[in-house]
């Protein structure tokens, strides 16, 4: 990608999705005008245009207290807003994980508010997302900034609870007491966090084409919520980790970056980002001094952390924001702000898209290149059905009647290899019932179920853990059966298929096999972010019931999570596997008949041969501009970013 602003790349790809979702509009009208669609078919279309309206690019910032981070946001993405849309005065801001992004069903600009007594129940805030009568709901009044200004606030607000309560919420442990007592007299009670989650509908332009901006709270928060560093961050496609230039890497940061931000695996990654650098800008020192001084200061970072010194961005958010409110073009450079901008246009997006190009191109490529490679097929065999007619011309009936019978024994022949493929259909039916089976959540359950009565019943925290392991353990086995067992079932497929086309000699397609690793990638992640939790300090020390609560909320419904998922896509490949070969099977089938019906009129009266070759002669026509199409629909589908980019420049020049 080009250095172009973010807001730029963020358009360039709402553009290449729009055409995306175009082409396979196009498409799905295709199948219908040409009747060729099936139910299966309509499902799988309706899906992915689904996923590609509601597919969004999230960027997490996480960070310790008084970092800046907020304030990093507003520069930014909210400048053009000529004020600090987002409270970040100094001080605790962000009091809980806030989500901003735009609602493309509900249209409507808002913030829900989660209670923080829903910590007591065992629900996950995903959970939590499809019952909005837990939320407070608060409109945003976009014709006023003081108004949303204020709305805003109430996201920061905290309340004063008696301590047993706060203990009873996870928020507060007796080893938390100097933070709160500085004298070391036990409060009567603490200030906590007036809510647990924060859902924010804006209309931002960037938010409206697909940007999610998670902002989390400092290490305690991470520790207490362990459904942010097991779903939230890892599915974040970038996180943002901001640390101080006045402070450098304190003890919390390097706790933080160990327990919720390293282990972090992304190919486009973690990024650092030294905030408030101003604080070195000395007006005693020359400006080569000074950038000498935020060098070294980066490069000690970098050091800490053990990270690349080109992930390392030394900005000033708060010069960013004023210098992009003043239009002051040398203060914004100086404030780095835009470098920061680029590393997400040029590395960030083009890996969301690469995803969202798989996606696709693994959904619905392999539909459009079935539908190309039947009408190849067509075409190709109503080519050879004119040649074959007009090299009659001239011949006498023994020829014709000889042809007849060579295609008819062709016919039997081929109506015998089908009963034998509806026979291994059968059988691959069957076995698919097994892997669908070792998938069962049902048979999870009773894992889950074991598990939650062997830690509950543990007097001490050894056994616990122990409970913890051996759960995963189970599900790692459950999934290594799948594993193996999806192998077998594949090579069946595999061997189904190339039997069928070497028979016959037609076209051959590759089936689409079920692919677990996917699952087993996420399940290894999941694993070790358990392991994590499981030797986490904050565990040891948490009340047990606390943390059984936290272990089944977000680590549990996790794995239960990712076995959902694999049995609905291995539910629906087992009911589609077979339909190309059905469909290519259904077409050979009357493309035979259609050559027998051919020869049998022209047998009957030589009157019907050049009315015959007239009629596929325009078949064949329409055939070609049929494959003409979805080879256009394919290629907009198999497209690139930056190719779609071209062509709207091309388009607007």
């Amino acid at each position: 990608m080009s250095n172009e602003r973010l807001s730029e790349q963020m358009q360039a790809f709402d553009r290449w999705k729009s055409d995306l979702r175009e082409g396979i509009v196009r498409y799905q009208k295709w199948l219908e005008a040409n009747d060729m669609v099936d139910s299966e078919d309509e499902l799988r279309i309706f899906e992915i245009l689904d996923a590609l309206q509601s597919d969004r690019l999230t960027i997490a910032f996480v960070a310790e207290f008084a970092r800046g981070k907020t304030e990093l946001i507003n520069a930014i993405f909210f400048s053009e807003y000529d004020r600090r849309l987002l409270p970040s005065e100094a001080g605790r801001t962000t009091m809980c994980p806030t989500e901003m992004f735009w609602d493309n069903k509900a249209q409507e600009a808002y913030i829900r508010l989660l209670p923080i007594e829903t910590r007591l129940k065992e629900t996950s805030i995903a959970e939590f997302r499809n019952e909005p009568i837990h939320w407070t709901h608060i409109p945003l009044d976009l014709s006023s900034p003081d108004s949303m200004a204020e709305a805003f606030q109430e996201v920061v607000r905290t309340k004063r609870v008696p301590l047993q309560q706060a203990r009873e919420l996870g928020l507060y442990r007796d080893e938390d007491l100097q933070l709160h007592s500085p004298d070391g007299t036990v409060p009567e009670g603490i200030d906590i966090p007036m809510w647990r989650h924060a859902l924010i509908s804006f209309p931002h332009p960037m938010l409206k084409q697909g940007l999610v901006i998670l902002d989390t709270p400092g290490l305690n928060a991470l520790g207490t919520e362990p459904e942010l560093t097991v779903s939230m961050l890892p599915n974040a496609h970038a996180v943002v980790f901001v640390l101080a230039a006045d402070t450098g890497v304190t003890k919390s940061d390097l706790d933080m970056w160990k327990h919720n931000v390293k282990s972090l695996h992304k190919e486009s990654g973690v990024v650092v980002v030294l905030n408030k650098v101003d604080v070195l800008w000395d007006e005693l020192k020359t400006p080569d001094a000074v950038e000498k001084s935020i060098d070294e200061q980066a490069r000690k970072v970098s050091q800490t952390l053990g990270m690349e010194a080109s992930r390392v961005f030394p900005v000033s958010a708060q010069k960013g924001l004023l210098a992009k409110i003043r239009h002051d073009n040398a203060l914004i450079e100086r404030s780095n702000i835009l470098h920061l901008e680029g590393y997400f246009a040029r590395d960030i997006l083009p890996y969301k898209q690469s995803l969202v190009r798989q996606h696709v191109v693994n959904e619905i490529g392999s539909m459009v290149k079935e539908s190309h490679d039947l009408l190849a097929s067509r075409l190709n065999s109503a080519t050879k059905q004119l040649q074959e007619l007009k090299d009659l011309s001239g011949k006498n009936n023994d020829v014709i009647e000889h042809l007849m019978k060579k295609a008819r024994e062709e016919q039997v022949a081929y109506f015998k290899n089908v009963e034998s493929f509806q026979a291994n259909k059968r059988i691959l039916s069957e076995q698919s019932k097994k892997l669908l089976d070792l998938l069962s959540l049902s048979e999870l359950d009773k894992l889950v179920s074991q598990t939650r009565e062997a830690m509950s019943g543990s007097w001490t925290t050894h056994g616990m853990k122990l409970g913890m392991k051996t759960f995963f353990d189970g599900v790692e086995e459950k999934l290594r059966e799948v594993g193996t067992y999806t192998e077998q079932l594949n090579r069946l497929v595999v061997t189904v298929y190339r039997k069928f086309h070497q028979e016959h000699g037609i076209t051959e397609i590759k089936p689409v096999l079920y692919n677990v690793a996917e699952y087993q990638r996420e399940f290894e992640q999941l694993k070790q972010d358990a392991e994590t939790f499981r030797n986490s300090p904050l565990t040891v020390a948490t009340e047990q019931h606390y943390v059984i609560k936290k272990f089944f909320i977000s680590l549990v419904s996790h794995a239960r999570n990712i076995f959902f998922k694999a049995h609905k896509d291995a539910e629906h490949w087992s009911k589609a596997v077979m339909s190309p070969l059905v469909k290519q099977i259904k077409d050979h089938k009357e493309q035979m008949e259609q050559r027998l019906e051919n020869l049998r009129k022209i047998n009957e009266s030589r009157d019907t041969l050049q009315s015959r070759i007239e009629e596929l002669e325009k078949s064949s026509s329409m055939l070609r501009t049929q494959y003409a199409e979805v080879r256009s629909i394919l290629s907009t589908i198999n497209r690139p970013l930056g190719a779609a980019q071209e062509t709207a420049r091309a388009a607007a020049g």
